[in-house]
């Protein structure tokens, strides 16, 4: 197979991480007989630093002539702490998501056993726990009418939705239900917002279609709360933007850390495939960022761009075989970690780089 990525390393860790993923890709295709072009691109407040827009037009152009995008993470603490700013790292990303059409975001929880201590969570609570989430990534309070009036002492964000934009991700997580465990769990505020009852209608009209689908409704306040407390009761779930970058973020606890979390943005053309974790300008450079989630990303790229299912199983074993072995970055590490075998990003890279080899 030959294929042409683009890697977009993005902002903080993002290249750290990126640059992980870049080396699985490359052992795949030495492993298994495929040929892999590369090439790279600026977003976020690299990109603003070197041509003034969060996301160039030659960035674009490249997004759009690839197979696959593997992408880093797009921030910078400057702009978070200057609500006033006019051009943001952010923006680059909605706007890729709009201009290559990616309306669905798909993030597996999958917990790996030996991070069973890694969470907050209670082991016998997380053990079997197996979520994938379908988030809309094109609608909602992110892409409605906003503005500041009244002098700019009042302000507000439009949580819109079409019943399109509802029909196409809804039947994308009805069809991933038929593979799994044919359970269906669709998050809203229909009690409440408008938005939310054409969301239920919608989800309502369609299920027929589906009727070897269980569907289940839950308001966002009452899912955030069973998400922690009975995890293993979700399969897939489907819900809005905003609703949906709020569970996932809080069902990186079942993981152990937002640094194995995988997610996948999908459309009818070009998938772009990212960790969930920000740029965490913190500890960038530093070495110690998690590259997991960047490798558990590359397994989804290989899945669902490019359909090399028993390849995306390979990294999905290296990953497990690693961590069998006892090995750690310091974010899934727990008090009885022994100090050598907490490593760093390259390091760890080099594990599932040695795993995909042997």
């Amino acid at each position: 197979m030959k294929k042409h990525i683009l890697v977009v390393p993005g902002d903080g860790i993002g290249a750290e991480v990126t640059a992980v993923g870049k080396q699985v890709l490359e052992t795949i295709a030495q492993k298994f007989g495929h040929e892999f072009t590369y090439d790279e691109a600026l977003i976020g407040h690299v990109a603003i630093e070197a041509t003034g827009s969060p996301l160039p037009a030659e960035t674009l152009t490249k997004m759009q002539a690839a197979d696959a995008i593997l992408f880093g993470a797009v921030g910078h603490p400057k702009y978070d702490n200057d609500p006033s700013a006019k051009v943001r790292p952010e923006q680059g990303l909605l706007q890729m998501r709009k201009e290559l059409g990616l309306y669905a975001n798909l993030r597996p929880i999958k917990l790996f056993d030996e991070l069973l201590e890694a969470s907050s969570i209670k082991p016998e609570i997380l053990r079997g726990a197996d979520i994938l989430f379908f988030r809309e990534l094109t609608g909602d309070v992110y892409f409605g009418k906003r503005e500041r009036i009244d002098n700019g002492n009042t302000a507000y964000d439009t949580m819109i939705y079409s019943k399109y934009e509802v029909e196409r991700i809804v039947r994308k997580a009805f069809e991933a239900a038929r593979t799994r465990s044919k359970k269906l769990c669709s998050v809203d505020k229909a009690n409440v917002l408008e938005s939310s009852r054409l969301w239920r209608e919608v989800v309502q009209a369609i299920a027929p279609e589906y009727p070897d689908v269980i569907v289940e409704h839950q308001f966002i306040d009452a899912a955030a709360m069973l998400l922690i407390k009975d995890p293993k009761r979700f399969d897939v779930v489907v819900t809005g933007n905003l609703f949906g970058d709020i569970l996932t973020d809080e069902a990186s606890q079942i993981a152990g850390s937002m640094g194995m979390l995988a997610s996948a943005s999908v459309g009818d053309k070009t998938g772009v495939y990212e960790p969930i974790h920000g740029s965490a300008h913190d500890i960038t450079g530093k070495g110690v960022a998690n590259p997991l989630a960047s490798v558990l990303s590359v397994a989804l790229l290989l899945d669902i761009s490019f359909g090399l299912q028993t390849e995306a199983q390979a990294v999905i074993g290296a990953v497990d075989d690693a961590l069998k072995a006892g090995f750690r970055t310091r974010d899934i590490a727990d008090k009885n970690t022994p100090s050598d075998k907490i490593l760093g990003t390259e390091a760890m890279g080099n594990q599932i780089i040695s795993s995909l080899k042997a």
